[in-house]
């Protein structure tokens, strides 16, 4: 299979879900589309380029994420997922919902002809970010069996960082702008996704979201500062440089 694009998500309890649009709206300089199945979906549209985040209404907690694989193939590429390890959970004309071996949720899509990523957008001060990366979070028992079914589902180039032997990362082909990061948890769990946002000044970015509504959880100097939006999902502020 082919993966074409990527597709984060940001899953909010119904009671949560305007302050946390609200907040992520503001964060990542985007605007709201149309919503859309009886308005439990929009997209958060760049200014530029095409989407690589949208928001969903859910009816339980907590607030989490998910990510979307657009391909071309949905029935011949969920067969080819069901044999490498992964769980269907519900299977609908544009769109399957499959569980990993460790327990992550995600989707195919069908692929739409998105071949642009957004721009990074320039805060006042003038530092920039992005959200460019999803951090799939892997109980340690279940770490090995992940990573190999990930390298398998995207046949992404592997970088296993081995000064930092808690992660790995898969690389996309262009023009995908959404890499992947493997992080191993400590203890069993639980299995998830959460977004990485690079940027050019940490400092100045995580007092942005603060600002905002967001609380700092944990900080690793001159690295990354880990947040907690409005709805309570934890994401990560990082010490890379955005994309174009």
């Amino acid at each position: 299979m082919t993966v074409h694009w990527v597709t984060g998500f940001l899953d909010t309890p119904a009671g949560d879900a305007p302050v946390s649009e609200r907040f992520w709206l503001a964060v990542t300089g985007t605007s709201l589309s149309a919503r859309r199945g009886d308005g439990a979906f929009a997209t958060l549209v760049p200014p530029s380029g095409d989407a690589c985040l949208r928001v969903q209404v859910v009816g339980d907690a907590p607030a989490r994420g998910h990510l979307d694989l657009h391909v071309t193939d949905l029935p011949a590429d969920t067969d080819r997922l069901a044999a490498l390890g992964a769980t269907v959970i519900s299977r609908a004309d544009d769109v399957v919902v499959l569980r990993s071996p460790a327990g992550i949720v995600f989707c195919l899509v069908a692929w739409h002809g998105e071949r642009t990523g957004p721009a990074a957008p320039v805060w006042p001060g003038g530092h920039s970010s992005l959200a460019d990366q999803l951090c799939l979070d892997i109980p340690g028992a279940a770490y090995g069996v992940e990573v190999g079914f990930w390298r398998a589902v995207t046949g992404w180039d592997h970088d296993p960082m081995p000064d930092c032997p808690e992660f790995e990362r898969l690389f996309p082909p262009g023009p995908i702008p959404v890499r992947l990061l493997l992080q191993r948890l400590d203890g069993a769990g639980p299995a998830g996704v959460h977004v990485d946002l690079a940027c050019s000044d940490v400092a100045a970015e995580v007092a942005r979201h603060v600002a905002l509504g967001a609380t700092v959880v944990r900080e690793v100097p001159g690295d990354w500062t880990t947040l907690r939006d409005p709805a309570g999902r934890e994401y990560c502020v990082t010490a890379r440089a955005p994309g174009p």
